[in-house]
């Protein structure tokens, strides 16, 4: 399906991202992988016959430094903008570098990338760009004022950038996961667990009941409505933000 085509993958050393890339992968896309861990992305590249770019996005000057090593890489056709980090403090505490970090990695990297490498794909003609923002996106949360915005924005530059690119082969969407079995999803329940007294195990319940389907998503699903993004037969979904969380948002 992704036969001759190169997919970038943010954040692809693990969880959602590692799950993106081997998906995107298997239906034949060439991978790139870039984030922090050396390790990480060398095994993911290594499995999958792919490449390894280490960059630090919480930097300008490591975007930069990722867009200059992508010049000696065929052309990016599938962006997935997929790095991101979530914090939670009641507004009142929210600091500004909280604020700054989570703005910086969730919104501001995304634009950065699309500003640097969309006009290849619509000199090209074809060109996908994904954005994994959350179920944050759509609604808001108590006590991640910093963490809703930012996805908020995720989703409002998707919705702008589509209506650029309508008539350029490019598709723009959104997926917007609810509570995701990785990480990330352990380390919240570890931090509800201690603020609230209750076991690692409920915490995690509590997350999963957030769902009607009362589960946490799988990293796999997330990777396979990314894939099906990426393919021709979805040409038409643009400017979409697509929730992945069970039910809990429906409009």
């Amino acid at each position: 399906m992704l036969t001759g085509k190169t997919a970038l993958v943010t954040g692809g050393g693990r969880g959602i991202g590692r799950a993106i890339a081997e998906g995107l992968s298997a239906a034949g896309a060439r991978v790139i992988v870039t984030g922090r861990r050396q390790a990480e992305l060398d095994e993911v590249a290594q499995k999958l016959g792919g490449v390894a770019l280490v960059a630090d996005l919480s930097s300008r000057a490591g975007v930069a430094a990722l867009v200059t090593a992508l010049e000696e890489q065929p052309r990016v056709d599938v962006l997935v903008n997929n790095a991101g980090i979530a914090e939670s403090a009641p507004y009142d505490r929210t600091t500004d570098e909280s604020w700054d970090r989570q703005m910086e990695l969730n919104v501001t990297v995304p634009f950065l990338l699309c500003r640097a490498l969309v006009p290849a794909m619509v000199q090209a003609g074809w060109g996908r760009v994904i954005n994994v923002a959350s179920n944050a996106g759509r609604m808001g949360y108590a006590y991640t004022s910093a963490y809703c915005a930012s996805k908020h924005a995720l989703v409002g530059l998707t919705r702008a950038l589509a209506s650029e690119l309508g008539r350029s082969g490019v598709t723009v969407n959104a997926v917007c996961p609810g509570w995701v079995k990785t990480d990330m999803a352990a380390e919240a329940a570890s931090r509800i667990a201690q603020k609230t007294k209750r076991s690692p195990e409920e915490a995690e319940k509590a997350l999963a009941s957030m769902s009607p389907q009362n589960r946490l998503m799988e990293a796999n699903e997330v990777a396979h409505l990314v894939v099906a993004l990426a393919g021709d037969a979805a040409r038409g979904i643009h400017g979409q933000a697509i929730p992945l969380d069970g039910g809990q948002v429906m409009a």
